[in-house]
């Protein structure tokens, strides 16, 4: 049984970056194993049925999807909260967060494993579903309001890796990138990146 909490993470995972996010706004100290997801630590197999990162262990639990990762550490780590306290406003942004898993995050999975024609429609996606954000980033803050939560950190990742993605935004979407550079300053964002992230 381990003492400490330990996290498995993918030093070039977006899943595993946002959890990385979450455990640094937390102020959590964790054993961070940085891996690589082709060649898992061996003990990965014992714990994770899907030898899978990103990975958490805390204590006699067990966890290995990102989002339940998230509010895992949203509970167990109450201060600062990063969902909202109210039930129908918690709702929906996790229907948020379900959306960005549907259009975003299976564009971006596939730039990661595509070299085919999808890469570009995936892309074009990406880059529609971020400029639809200007609305929103014109009048606010952050995504929910003018708090920093969760959804924010969800994104995160993704627009940090914009460049490396191939995805330029238009000019109409300056209030996205604004909201960008607003992300890449908090303290916890910039402790929360590998070496090979900030490469």
């Amino acid at each position: 049984k381990r003492s400490a909490m330990t996290f498995f993470s993918d030093s070039t995972s977006h899943y595993s970056h946002r959890v990385r996010i979450v455990l640094a706004e937390k102020g959590v100290t964790v054993d961070l194993v940085e891996s690589d997801a082709a060649h898992p630590p061996a003990e990965l197999a014992d714990l994770n049925p899907y030898n899978s990162l990103p990975t958490l262990v805390d204590r006699d639990l067990v966890l290995y999807e990102s989002k339940v990762m998230m509010e895992y550490l949203d509970e167990r780590f109450p201060h600062p909260q990063l969902m909202p306290p109210d039930p129908v406003m918690r709702a929906r942004a996790r229907l948020v967060l379900f959306n960005f898993e549907h259009d975003l995050f299976t564009h971006v999975n596939t730039l990661e494993h595509s070299l085919g024609k999808g890469s570009d429609k995936s892309r074009q996606e990406i880059r529609d579903s971020l400029s639809q954000l200007t609305p929103i980033l014109t009048k606010q803050k952050y995504l929910m309001n003018d708090e920093f939560s969760m959804l924010d950190v969800a994104i995160a990742p993704l627009l940090w890796r914009l460049e490396h993605y191939g995805i330029e935004l238009p000019k109409l979407a300056a209030p996205v990138l604004k909201y960008r550079e607003r992300l890449f300053s908090r303290p916890a964002f910039i402790s929360a990146l590998t070496p090979t992230e900030k490469a």
